[in-house]
């Protein structure tokens, strides 16, 4: 980011061009190292945020006094926040930069984002050095592991409800922005029926719907992601377009009738072979002249590059993306028609494959 000039404002070269739908992205800007996302997060933690929403500006020793922080603890996390481009100084006048302003249209985002990344910096921590040598051991140690055990969403009990809550939070919101940007290169407006298949709380087929007012959408996933999913959607319109089907691709089969099939950050959190029989599964219950459409994160590029701290739960999937020609591969093998692969650079690398199953 550019400096701040005296007199406050902020340098326009700091705002990069980007599409509406992309215009999320900007919150990865605070979330740079753990210098900075700590300090973020303390100054949400206090209330200094909001207080600087509600009232506009204010001087150091005000802000401390009602805050009931010390001048020089007040001192210290004004200029980390002041050094990571979140708040200005004018003449004793504290205030939010414009920029971080913009990244506070995306605050659930932003706030998911720290508080993912700070769930998994003792994984990376710790155990970068398992991860490395042995994934198997990682998987076994690592926090993140035990938050996505989706093991929790099979039976009823008030703890896996609460533990499959928690994951569930993460990945909607993380969803409800990257959807967008799916939407803005792939049009779903001449499809009716649309199954997500393990589609979480409903957050993407929730986009799909909102985007496209006659497309109606189902989720498939397993039972207690389905339960929470329906609490998901019901306090927004499109809820009456919106149907849950609880069920397990593992063992069982996918229901038919559906001329758009989705899989969403979903196919990586299995090994290939798995990820193979589930898009034959879906291939085989896409109605003929159907979409099967894949959206996922791709190989993560780290060649000449120090990911940012918003990246730290990515770093240790890394051997789960895959490349795209995986799935382009097998969507041609299985006689699709019009394979196409687009690239979507987010905070990484995403592609959106689609395919068209032959008319009879």
């Amino acid at each position: 980011m550019g400096g701040l000039p005296a007199d406050g404002t902020l340098d326009p070269v700091v705002f990069s061009e980007r599409p509406a739908e992309l215009e999320f992205l900007v919150v990865d800007e605070f979330i740079r190292n753990l210098v900075d996302a700590r300090s973020l997060k303390t100054a949400f933690e206090l209330g200094l945020i909001d207080r600087l929403i509600e009232h506009g500006s204010g001087s150091v020793d005000a802000i401390g006094r009602i805050l009931g922080i010390d001048r020089p603890g007040m001192r210290f996390l004004l200029d980390l926040l002041a050094a990571s481009g979140v708040v200005q100084e004018a003449r004793g006048d504290i205030r939010l930069t414009r920029r971080f302003q913009m990244a506070l249209r995306y605050r659930d985002l932003l706030e998911t984002k720290l508080d993912y990344a700070g769930f998994t910096i003792n994984d990376f921590a710790d155990l970068f050095t398992t991860l490395i040598r042995n994934a198997g051991g990682f998987m076994g140690q690592a926090r993140l592991f035990e938050l996505f055990d989706y093991r929790r969403a099979l039976d009823p009990t008030i703890e896996n409800y609460v533990r499959t809550r928690t994951w569930i939070r993460i990945t909607s919101t993380l969803t409800r922005y990257e959807a967008g940007a799916c939407l803005g290169v792939f049009d779903a407006g001449h499809h009716e029926r649309m199954l997500d298949v393990g589609g979480n709380s409903g957050e993407f087929a929730l986009q799909f719907c909102r985007r496209h007012p006659g497309l109606h959408g189902t989720v498939f996933d397993l039972p207690l992601v389905c339960d929470l999913g329906l609490e998901h959607v019901l306090v927004h319109p499109e809820h009456v377009r919106l149907s849950f089907i609880k069920g397990d691709i593992r063992t069982g089969q996918l229901p038919p009738g559906y001329d758009l099939i989705t899989f969403k950050s979903m196919l990586h959190d299995w090994p290939a072979q798995d990820a193979r029989q589930f898009i034959d599964k879906a291939a085989r219950a896409l109605v003929p002249g159907g979409t099967l459409l894949i959206f996922e994160r791709g190989p993560l590029r780290t060649a000449g590059v120090t990911p940012p701290m918003s990246m730290l739960p990515n770093l240790l999937f890394f051997r789960s993306y895959r490349s795209p020609i995986d799935y382009t591969d097998q969507l041609s093998a299985l006689g699709f028609l019009d394979v196409r692969r687009q690239d979507l650079d987010l905070d990484s690398r995403f592609h959106v494959v689609t395919g068209r199953k032959p008319a009879d």
